[in-house]
């Protein structure tokens, strides 16, 4: 869904600081007895707007990230920011997982949970308001925040095709 996304961004333009989300160790049982893989989730992003998440598995954890950030540098997208924060309140949601992504005022910090925080951080955002109200597993909590992210709007392009001037989008 994201991948088709028209505000997807090129790694090669942009400096990228990855992030771990979470890394699960996975056992496989074999006839000589359990063999373990590595699955890592990973976000990165540039701290201006501009992020992404990707999947990694492999049989050393070190291999298993550095496929997730090859990955996440595949799945970039552009998130409108005002002011350090969220332009207007929204829902993601994505399996079990449900997102609420609130702006807030400026000194507010990020208020959210560990894998939420995460994308958000990596996306520059400095003042949110965050609730997980679903499922707490990071693949889904990362996706569904990606999804409330990318259904916001930018606000100059709401004030344009409106016909207002940006004060009036948010004051009526």
């Amino acid at each position: 869904m994201l991948k088709n996304n028209i505000r997807s961004v090129k790694a090669s333009e942009i400096e990228l600081k990855e992030r771990v989300v979470a890394i699960n160790r996975v056992a496989k049982v074999v006839k000589g007895g359990r063999r373990f893989s590595f699955a890592a989730i990973v976000v990165v992003g540039d701290g201006n707007g501009v992020v992404g998440y990707g999947l990694g598995k492999a049989n050393e954890v070190t291999d298993a990230i550095a496929k997730g950030i090859d990955d996440a540098k595949k799945n970039l997208v552009k998130v409108p920011l005002y002011h350090h924060t969220v332009p207007h309140p929204m829902e993601g949601k994505y399996s079990g997982g449900y997102v609420l992504v609130k702006p807030a005022a400026a000194g507010t910090g990020v208020i959210a949970g560990g894998a939420m925080r995460a994308v958000l951080e990596s996306a520059g955002i400095k003042d949110v308001l965050c609730k997980s109200k679903g499922s707490s597993n990071p693949h889904n909590v990362v996706k569904a925040t990606f999804d409330a992210l990318a259904k916001m709007r930018d606000p100059l392009a709401v004030a344009q095709q409106r016909g207002v001037n940006l004060q009036k989008v948010f004051n009526g």
